[in-house]
């Protein structure tokens, strides 16, 4: 990072990779720059920790963030996993589950196309982060209950999608 964390957030935009890297700072997650066009973060989400990476294409001007829970797919449960990921990508307004190919994982991942200057707003960060967090912990259980409760993979997601009345 070319400043520090204080004087990105101050500044209205930055050069992708930096405004990651410095909004992860601020908020304590452990993150470390793969190279000046990726990060590498990891953020305690309501179910497990997430790795997260952003990937700056500068060519295309895109920003793409991936979202990695911690969530292995066992071979004989891929079937029901494919299922379940094309019911819940239904749900979604902003980026989309996945399997990563190589190692069987669940991802999320999000795109952000970003003006000619090519440079990311905090606001725009911020967002792009806590919609990959926060669709990671809403769909978290109905994977566990797929991979692990041998739930049908619509039974599985309209469990995971039940919200809670009132507070214990």
């Amino acid at each position: 990072m070319r400043t520090g964390a204080k004087g990105i957030l101050d500044s209205d935009d930055a050069a992708p990779v930096d405004m990651l890297a410095a909004l992860f700072e601020a908020r304590g997650w452990p993150c470390k720059s793969l190279s000046e066009e990726e990060i590498l973060g990891e953020i305690q989400g309501s179910w497990g920790k997430y790795q997260l990476r952003g990937i700056w294409r500068r060519e295309d001007r895109v920003l793409q963030l991936l979202s990695l829970p911690d969530i292995r797919l066992p071979r004989e449960k891929m079937r029901d996993a494919y299922e379940l990921l094309a019911l819940v990508n239904e749900q979604l307004w902003l980026g989309h589950f996945d399997i990563w190919s190589q190692g069987d994982m669940l991802v999320y991942r999000n795109g952000v196309m970003l003006g000619s200057d090519g440079l990311l707003g905090l606001d725009q960060a911020q967002a792009l982060v806590e919609t990959a967090i926060d669709e990671c912990d809403r769909f978290y259980p109905a994977f566990q209950f797929v991979l692990w409760s041998d739930k049908a993979p619509r039974d599985a997601l309209a469990s995971a999608l039940v919200d809670a009345a009132g507070e214990a």
